[in-house]
């Protein structure tokens, strides 16, 4: 996985899918609650004054130079959970984007899964 010192490296960086095709720029990035280890991210998609972020999970990721390449399609990312720019992910809305993408979820180490970092 990767190393969590360096997630603030990661804002703003290309996210690009197992074909190469540009998804968005990674916003944020959610981890673990129960392990502390990066879990999901957040990517900024959208047209300008219509922007949202989808999450989109980590797991199996890898870190290039210029980019971090996830191992999900851009259609599946783009049809997934999404919050305004400006938006929180809610307590209630977890188990929906685990749910997306076929992943378990069990609560971690107190209410919430995720946790922004």
């Amino acid at each position: 996985m990767f190393p969590a010192e360096n997630l603030r490296d990661w804002r703003g960086q290309k996210v690009i899918d197992p074909e190469g095709d540009r998804i968005g720029d990674l916003e944020a990035v959610y981890v673990d609650t129960a392990t502390d280890e990066p879990s999901f991210a957040t990517v900024r998609v959208g047209m300008i004054g219509r922007h949202r972020l989808v999450f989109v999970p980590l797991g199996g990721a890898t870190v290039r130079p210029d980019a971090v390449r996830v191992r999900y399609a851009k259609k599946l990312v783009g049809d997934g959970p999404s919050i305004d720019v400006d938006g929180e992910l809610t307590a209630a809305d977890e188990p929906g984007v685990f749910a997306h993408y076929e992943l378990p979820y069990q609560v971690g180490g107190g209410a919430r899964r995720l946790a922004r970092r």
